[in-house]
């Protein structure tokens, strides 16, 4: 099996090498291969040995192969491995030699002094072995060392890959070196223990010896693959190549690029077809360096002159933009772009390719127009946040002169009280690129070269460009309109105040009847205290009981008067996290005395669970007000069984809240329901026309919507939504 399979080996490994001759380690290996074969070969003739002196002629004749083994493993461990002590090598190399010298005057070899006497044995399947009984020659110490030697060598080797090598070299230190060492380590002891007789075994080498062939076979195998792979991807490469020159060629058609050369020895330079036209040359014209240099624009030359000289004396990247004169007189931009090929340190030919850029230099004046000409700043800022264009809008925005900006930081013009922020949106920006309008939702303010501020809006786009992205920021100075907005707002807040003031008029007298029943029950609390004083029967626990009545009255009546304070009182609109449950619950207790009068049951179907919404609580319960009051005006004529308001407070949605006031009275106009929210449209006789406009602008500022809609079974329905708190809603998520 043994001598099988090392043949098969070494014969296929020869004839690789017979193809490539330059790779030794095949060849080193078909001869390790082959020694195992017969190392074997010799063990089989030992095994069948009859007398001692056959067995002893078989050892003899081992070590030539043995010698031959140990010299190609050196051998190939050095070529395959790249590394390893040469003198280590040449030390075992000799080590073995002077081993194989001293076998040929030994006798029976080397390892033997003498053959005593030879056991016949029957292993498994019938088959009888020879098994000796021998002394041990003390010379054999030499071969032992040499095989000492070749371990220390391989392990040398071995480690010194690993460290300094790739994965690949890595897994041949492991696999090959690693498996010399193990088995020559087990060959070797196994020889010596049966040299010594402390066992009585044939010797079996070649066991270990196929294992060493295995281990560099698969190794050499694996290689063969990887470059009959990397032979292919070459094949498919050059393929590629020659389909990517096609490609060139027909992209530089299609692109409009002019190809040429210029042969720096000879100063000649050869331009195809496209590049004489760009160029305004003649077909048959001979170029130069001056040639082309002639048909410059005059002020684009020098600087063209020393682009190529640095690419001449640098590494050989060449790159420019200039104008050429056409005989006709016309001026076009060109772009060209060219790699300097060098031999033996010595520049030979520069190679590139033209484009006219006319057409894109003609775009960027007509955009320069368009910047200059923005009634709003423009700021063009760079991935490191300096400003490299602005326009004249934005000189007179934050009052620097344009050479003042150019070059600084872009936090220049931001509040210091901001800056801590803005680089983080800025790298937000770049993170997720895409035109918007910055700090959405956000108040934004820039700051003036005199350190004032001013409230602005901002747009801000991305522009991709050979100097990386660049951010283009459109700047508008919203001073004035936040002016209007206020007076807008102080007017809006001086129509909601008369609206209640007119509210709280027509519900006075439902006040009035509020108002009585806490004071008549102090009066006739503080009454029936006298009495009893009057009468002697002053007991201190019923006037205790008395006096706490009188005091719960008292506060009922405070907190009456307190709520007609809030909602006639004008202030600053202050906002904070409002229940509306809680503000329906209040209105009610307002206008429940007008209820009764009017015959009307309030109906609250409220959600017990609703999301707080952000909104002044005082305009909320005007509005809420305004349509209960409504709604009662509305059923004057409806029968009293069905006289009832409901009151709906649910979450319509997953970020906002909805209330609903649904009466059964008249209705909304059949035409134009939509005109009941418009100024000065009423639909009662002595209606101003403003309480729903109020109402529909206070639910607008609040961020919701105001609206209304004929009920199926007769009625109308008013609803308006809010926006739950945004606290809330984070709040919800995490």
């Amino acid at each position: 099996m043994v001598i099988s399979a090392c043949l098969t080996l070494a014969v296929i490994h020869l004839l690789i090498w017979s193809r490539q001759t330059e790779q030794f380690a095949h060849l080193l290996f078909s001869v390790a291969a082959t020694s195992a074969a017969a190392v074997g070969a010799c063990e089989l003739i030992a095994m069948h040995a009859q007398t001692t002196e056959q067995y002893g002629r078989a050892v003899w004749w081992a070590h030539i192969p043995v010698f031959f083994i140990v010299v190609s493993i050196v051998g190939f461990v050095r070529i395959y491995f790249g590394v390893g002590p040469a003198w280590l090598g040449y030390t075992v190399f000799g080590l073995r030699l002077l081993a194989l010298v001293m076998n040929f005057f030994s006798v029976p070899s080397l390892n033997l002094k003498q053959v005593i006497r030879l056991r016949h044995v029957t292993i498994l399947g019938g088959e009888t072995i020879t098994l000796p009984e021998v002394a041990g020659n003390p010379w054999r110490v030499v071969g032992q060392l040499s095989s000492l030697l070749l371990i220390v060598f391989v392990v040398e080797a071995s480690i010194t890959l690993w460290r300094g090598g790739d994965h690949l070299g890595r897994r041949r230190a492991l696999i090959v070196g690693g498996s010399i060492t193990f088995f020559v380590l087990a060959g070797a002891g196994h020889a010596a223990l049966v040299d010594a007789g402390i066992i009585n075994s044939p010797y079996i080498v070649s066991f270990c010896f196929l294992a060493i062939v295995a281990a560099m076979g698969y190794e050499l195998s694996s290689d063969v693959l990887r470059s009959a792979q990397l032979a292919r991807k070459l094949r498919t490469s050059e393929t590629a190549l020659r389909e990517s020159e096609q490609q060139m060629n027909l992209a530089a058609s299609a692109g409009e690029l002019a190809m040429w050369m210029w042969d720096i020895p000879k100063d000649e330079i050869w331009v195809t077809n496209k590049g004489r036209a760009l160029y305004g040359l003649a077909d048959s014209e001979e170029i130069n360096l001056n040639r082309f240099l002639d048909s410059l624009h005059p002020d684009d030359r020098d600087a063209v002159r020393k682009a190529v000289s640095d690419a001449l004396t640098g590494a050989g990247e060449y790159e420019m933009e200039y104008r050429i004169v056409l005989p006709t007189g016309e001026t076009r931009w060109i772009v060209a772009r060219g790699r300097i090929e060098f031999e033996g340190g010595k520049p030979l030919r520069l190679r590139g390719v033209s484009l006219d850029v006319t057409e894109r230099k003609q775009a960027e004046d007509r955009f320069r127009l368009v910047v200059e000409a923005s009634p709003g700043g423009i700021v063009l800022v760079n991935e490191q946040g300096h400003i490299v264009l602005v326009n004249a809008q934005a000189e007179k925005l934050f009052g620097y002169g344009r050479e003042e900006l150019l070059g600084q930081n872009v936090e220049l013009l931001v509040p210091e009280r901001f800056r801590g922020k803005h680089s983080d949106h800025r790298a937000g920006f770049h993170k997720a690129l895409a035109a918007r309008a910055m700090g959405a939702g956000l108040e934004l303010f820039a700051l003036r070269k005199d350190g004032t501020e001013f409230p602005v809006e901002i747009g801000i786009s991305p522009i991709q460009s050979k100097e990386g992205t660049l951010v283009l920021s459109v700047i508008v100075d919203i001073s004035a309109r936040k002016q209007a907005q206020a007076e807008a707002r102080q007017y809006r807040e001086e129509l909601a105040h008369l609206s209640r003031v007119g509210i709280m008029g027509e519900i006075s007298g439902s006040l009035a009847h509020e108002l009585n029943q806490p004071l008549a029950a102090i009066v006739n609390n503080a009454s029936a205290g006298r009495r009893f004083i009057a009468k002697g029967r002053a007991e201190l626990p019923k006037l205790d009981g008395l006096f706490e009545a009188v005091i719960a009255d008292g506060c009922r009546a405070a907190e009456i008067v307190s709520g007609i304070r809030n909602m006639v009182r004008r202030g600053q609109d202050v906002r904070g996290l409002v229940n509306l449950s809680d503000v329906i619950t209040s209105v009610l207790r307002f206008i429940s005395a007008e209820a009764l009068e009017r015959h009307c049951v309030p109906v609250i179907e409220g959600d017990p669970k609703l999301p707080l919404v952000e909104a002044n609580p005082v305009q909320l319960q005007q509005v809420l007000l305004n349509l209960l009051v409504n709604a009662f005006d509305a059923m004057s004529e409806t029968p009293t069984e069905m006289c009832r308001v409901i009151i709906r407070s649910e979450r319509e949605s997953g970020d906002r809240v909805r209330v609903s006031v649904r009466d059964f009275g008249t209705g909304l106009p059949t035409k134009e329901p939509e005109r009941i929210f418009e100024q000065f449209f009423s639909t009662k006789h002595d209606g101003m026309g403003m309480g729903l406009a109020i109402a529909r602008s206070i639910i607008s500022s609040h961020g919701g919507e105001l609206g209304a809609v004929n009920a199926k079974d007769g009625g109308a329905c008013v609803y308006f939504w809010l926006p739950i708190a945004r606290k809330i809603l984070r709040e919800n998520r995490d």
